[in-house]
């Protein structure tokens, strides 16, 4: 049941992030062309800035999640019921303390910008882009960590896929009629003001949850200890545009997000098998089944790992012609940041590395003892990028991300090793190595073979098929020789679903 369920989270998650990537690509190219790099650098500028309000959160949704796991196997609702609805009463504290951060925001904010842009124009796009993270926080957050350790996350995604399209041809057709920004980006938050609606509506109809009689004095433990994990999170997610922001221009921080848009896309694509098995691994923790743990663990090592060296190393090959690609015709600023890009990807894939680790350990409820890591990576990616970014710019901030998540992602290897799967250390650093190593060679090869003279979408997909052919023939056979006893275990995995299935 529970690799039936893996697998549909997973399939959907799927389709989502190709969804999300396609009209991730369609919507900025818009506004590019239609408002330019500034406008488009000040969106995303505001969506980080107005991201911060997840400081609030401190890493609750994971607490709430990981004490979930265990009511749920024994179909206790009562015990269900309680920690939902103290979930509820802190989500929606944070919505009304949201609406506080706001008003400051738009005060202050307009003073970094005010150079570029009109402070009524500012404010106003604030504003509008709030509105969606608001509903998320008072009518949805709660009820879409409930159906994630209910190994549901089909449901949300299923969900996001809906609004998510329905929202890219809205923009299409208002962009087309001449709307201003701000009817753009209005039109886009009242369709996102759904996705919490629905999760609210599924959850209480599925479920029989009703919240309205429970008493709000559950106590939640841990609530606290996964603060420095979600500080982490935070930073390493918003302090480059935060810190482009007041020490660069919009433009730059325009260059920035379109690298980041595919990045991005590439991160939630790969951390799909995660966020659809954490839940079962979490299940596992809480049976204690340790064998059974490992040894599933191990296999999913082997596809993760073959997977994300594959991607990335594609990625790093392929981004910079992609951006070429992307933004031909748009001449108010340089896209084409090389070394940027291979540090970025770089920091990436080592954070994709990472995934599968501090999974485990947000599942088994370790927050209190990572959170020192979790402080080191959040303090060193703020020094570092502060330091770089008056002489390198965005290669700077790009630096600052490398070293923060290296130094995190370490901890976690040698945690989660150590404290869960009880295995050799070595073990997990020569697998990390291993890809990594694959990687590097990828690139090396690509930058020889592949041509892109001709920047056109045509041949960047030429040359994309053939670097991806590159990857396979490189990783696959290293990975099924070095996994030999997983590539069994797999094999007989999937004999018994397709006997299932027949």
């Amino acid at each position: 049941m529970r690799t039936i369920k893996a697998l549909k989270n997973a399939i959907t998650s799927i389709i989502l992030q190709i969804v999300t990537f396609i009209c991730g690509l369609i919507v900025p190219r818009l506004i590019l062309e239609n408002f330019g790099s500034d406008v488009n650098g000040l969106i995303n500028s505001i969506t980080q800035f107005l991201a911060y309000i997840t400081l609030l959160e401190s890493g609750f949704g994971p607490v709430v999640k990981s004490i979930l796991y265990k009511p749920i196997a024994k179909k206790d609702k009562n015990q269900i019921e309680l920690i939902l609805k103290s979930a509820e009463h802190f989500f929606r504290l944070i919505a009304l303390i949201f609406i506080i951060y706001i008003a400051i925001l738009c005060l202050v904010y307009p003073m970094f910008v005010n150079s570029q842009f009109d402070s009524m124009y500012t404010v106003s796009l604030i504003l509008i882009i709030a509105i969606s993270t608001f509903a998320e926080y008072f009518f949805g957050m709660t009820y879409k960590l409930y159906l994630q350790a209910e190994q549901k996350s089909y449901v949300t995604s299923t969900i996001q896929i809906s609004t998510l399209i329905i929202n890219t041809i809205l923009i299409v057709l208002l962009i087309n009629f001449g709307a201003s920004i701000q009817i753009v980006k209005l039109g886009s938050a009242l369709i996102f003001i759904f996705r919490p609606i629905l999760q609210n509506i599924y959850v209480k109809k599925k479920y029989n949850i009703n919240l309205k009689n429970v008493e709000k004095g559950y106590n939640i433990k841990q609530k606290w200890d996964g603060l420095a994990q979600h500080i982490a999170g935070v930073v390493h997610g918003n302090t480059d545009v935060t810190i482009l922001t007041i020490f660069s221009t919009m433009k730059e921080v325009s260059v920035y997000t379109v690298y980041n848009l595919v990045v991005t896309g590439i991160r939630n694509l790969v951390t799909i098998l995660s966020n659809s098995i954490d839940a079962a691994f979490g299940d596992m923790i809480a049976k204690k089944e340790k064998e059974n743990l490992n040894k599933k663990f191990s296999m999913y090592e082997l596809v993760y790992y073959t997977l994300i060296t594959i991607i990335y190393s594609c990625a790093i090959v392929l981004i910079v012609p992609f951006v070429q690609v992307y933004t031909k015709g748009i001449t108010d600023v340089n896209y084409t940041r090389k070394i940027f890009a291979y540090i970025f990807v770089i920091a990436y894939f080592i954070h994709a590395i990472k995934t599968p680790y501090n999974t485990l350990a947000y599942a088994a409820g370790k927050f209190k003892q990572t959170q020192i890591g979790a402080w080191v990576e959040a303090i060193s990616n703020l020094v570092i990028s502060l330091i770089l970014v008056h002489s390198l710019g965005l290669v700077g901030v790009a630096i600052g991300t490398l070293i923060s998540v290296t130094i995190r992602g370490v901890e976690f290897l040698i945690f989660s090793s150590k404290n869960i799967l009880d295995r050799k250390i070595s073990k997990t650093f020569i697998r990390s190595i291993i890809s990594i190593v694959e990687l590097l060679i990828i690139m090396i090869v690509g930058e020889i073979i592949i041509d892109f003279n001709d920047i056109s979408y045509l041949n960047w997909i030429v040359q994309g098929i053939r670097i991806f052919l590159i990857s396979i023939i490189i990783v696959i056979p290293i990975n099924l020789i070095y996994y030999k006893e997983e590539r069994k275990e797999l094999v007989n995995l999937m004999k018994k679903l397709v006997e299932k299935g027949d």
